[in-house]
């Protein structure tokens, strides 16, 4: 398949992922069929080396699919973002662990939960980790698991931030995830007893996060990407998806709503004015996102290092994307009356987006002021750091 023909596949499949969206919030992760109608579509291997049975794809290509299932069902944008990313994380960790994930399996998936919570400590030829690690969304569907851990020094002062990769054996998941948003995604805890983690199945965060990717990473252009833009924009791209749901719930209810105060909602002046500003919010959160990643992966493809000011402005407007996505949703469901906020409703697509994209915008690459410091530092010309640029 070519990345364009799953792009399709993906577009086909949203109207029986939109029928599972309830499900999935009923059992709390993404139903079977769902994974294994994205696994045959491709979906998992957009961003998987060709060496190792992936597509190497174009990555405006992934965030195109995560913006379509985004607003089939906003958990299974999500969960899909989550897995898809974490191939190309793997493809930074050299050959011999590419091989280890995919050499006998081209279909393995990895979680992730990357926050360093673990407890780490070195040992001869790799690391012994310990530990519960939260919100590790899609894990019930992965047979790998990447999660975070530091160095500490000898007065227990963290040193240095790794990545450690997991195999399904070595871990146990606590079904723990009961949520009001995003419920579908299964983001379980992960738990780990006392497991060695070989040398090459780890990676210094520091080295992940410089805009230079390191020498053992997959050879085609997506992978020299800086990993900042490729994981952020994988979790904003189904928020837009998940604020389009709700445009479009909110447009199919609007039609034949019925005020109390007697008149169709359709009639209504100031209805209109919000579908106007609530069209145009998702719009530019859309077309600038889509814009700076396609900039990015030309500058890439050039051969070209990405410069510091085009990596501050993918982090203004990714955590700009989200903003404009949930400001929109709030929007419509201000003037979506009571019938909204049933549950059990034949029709709650967009009660469900509301509470998805809150859900979403909690996420640590959110954080507005954050991102947008290191683009207002950027464009005064003061120095500037941040691992997720």
């Amino acid at each position: 398949m070519t990345e364009h023909e799953v792009l399709a596949a993906v577009r086909a499949l949203a109207p029986a992922v939109r029928e599972r969206a309830t499900e999935a919030e009923r059992l709390c992760r993404i139903p079977e069929a769902t994974i294994k109608d994205l696994a045959a579509a491709g979906l998992f291997r957009l961003l998987q080396p060709r060496t190792h049975g992936g597509l190497a794809a174009d990555p405006a290509v992934f965030y195109e699919a995560l913006r379509e299932l985004g607003r089939a069902c906003g958990s299974t944008g999500w969960v899909a973002g989550v897995l898809g990313v974490n191939s190309w994380i793997v493809s930074q960790l050299g050959p011999r662990a590419q091989d280890d994930v995919w050499g006998s399996d081209p279909g393995a998936r990895i979680a992730s939960s990357q926050a360093p919570i673990g407890a780490v400590a070195p040992a001869e030829g790799g690391f012994w980790i310990s530990g519960r690690w939260s919100f590790a969304s899609g894990c019930d569907h992965a047979q790998w698991a990447l999660l975070g851990g530091f160095l500490r020094d000898a007065g227990g002062a963290p040193r240095e931030m790794r990545l450690f990769l997991l195999p399904r054996a070595a871990y146990t998941v606590d079904p723990v995830w009961d949520t009001v948003g995003l419920r579908g995604t299964g983001s379980n805890d992960i738990v780990v007893d006392h497991v060695f983690v070989p040398d090459h199945h780890t990676v210094a965060a520091d080295r992940l996060g410089s805009a230079t990717r390191p020498e053992q990473s997959a050879p085609e252009p997506v992978f020299r990407l800086p990993m900042g833009p490729v994981l952020t924009t994988s979790i904003a791209a189904p928020i837009v998806g998940m604020a389009e749901a709700a445009y479009i719930g909110y447009l199919n209810a609007a039609r034949e709503r019925i005020r109390v105060t007697g008149g169709k909602v359709a009639d209504d002046p100031f209805a209109q004015v919000r579908i106007g500003r609530a069209g145009s919010e998702i719009d530019a959160a859309w077309l600038q996102l889509i814009h700076n990643v396609r900039e990015l992966y030309d500058t890439t493809r050039r051969g070209e290092e990405p410069s510091l000011a085009l990596r501050t402005r993918l982090r203004r407007d990714q955590v700009r994307a989200t903003e404009r996505a949930v400001y929109a949703v709030d929007l419509l469901m201000e003037n979506a009356g009571g019938s909204a906020l049933r549950n059990g409703s034949h029709d709650n697509t967009l009660q469900r987006a509301w509470r998805d994209v809150h859900a979403g915008r909690g996420h640590v690459t959110n954080d507005p002021e954050r991102s947008l410091a290191l683009f207002g530092r950027q464009a005064l010309g003061l120095d500037v750091h941040d691992p997720m640029l």
